[in-house]
């Protein structure tokens, strides 16, 4: 009984061990999509501007 108690803890404390590594990954995933939806935020904003100066500057081409 005792052997089985103690086969039951340790894969408890491999369990928890996996949990707590799992929820510190996906803290840092969630972290990393934060920055990367950042990125791309910015990233959207300068081609928006490059595409309203391109638009300025096709319109004083003379026809």
């Amino acid at each position: 009984m005792q052997a089985e108690l103690d086969t039951l803890e340790s894969k408890l404390a491999q369990m928890l061990e996996r949990y707590q590594a799992m929820r510190a990954e996906t803290l840092k995933l969630r972290q990393q999509v934060v920055v990367l939806e950042s990125n791309n935020k910015q990233l959207s904003d300068r081609l928006d501007e490059a595409r309203a100066r391109m638009e300025v500057l096709l319109n004083k081409i003379p026809d």
